[in-house]
């Protein structure tokens, strides 16, 4: 397995197909769309390639905030069907974790469906805790993914 950072619009946009295992409904259009807005802001993807194969991928990015200063979040956890159980899930977060280290950050984010039960305990795994609840407002449900 080998581990590849992306920083291009191109390099991300030819990852579409694995995002599609997390939200099907995503268009190229859409894809692009948020990309162009989101990588500007530090976002990046990082990939697990089996050959020419994407095992997993998770997009993830630098911010701060004042009440955990500098934090690194992860954003879009994808783990190919065929894979999963397979470890590509902890190649991603060993790689975002000294990651995190790099960039002198307080700590590593991260949200997760609360129905997503199977993420729940692969996070619990790797460290991670609940520290709060991530409140949502919806606006517009037909803009989501």
């Amino acid at each position: 397995m080998q581990l590849k950072e992306l920083t291009t619009l191109e390099e991300m946009l030819a990852q579409l197909e694995t995002i599609h295992y997390l939200y099907p409904k995503m268009t190229a259009e859409k894809y692009e769309l948020y990309l162009r807005q989101m990588i500007p802001h530090n976002y990046k993807q990082l990939i697990v390639l089996d050959g020419e194969k994407v095992a997993g991928i998770t997009g993830f990015w630098k911010g701060i905030k004042l009440w955990s200063g500098p934090y690194l979040e992860i954003d879009n956890f994808v783990v190919h069907p065929d894979y999963r159980g397979k470890g590509i899930g902890k190649l991603l977060t060993d790689y975002i974790d000294a990651k995190a280290h790099e960039f002198g950050s307080t700590m590593i984010v991260l949200d997760a469906y609360v129905e997503n039960y199977t993420a729940h305990r692969f996070y619990y795994n790797q460290g991670f805790a609940p520290r709060g609840y991530h409140f949502i407002k919806t606006i517009n449900k037909n803009q989501l993914s």
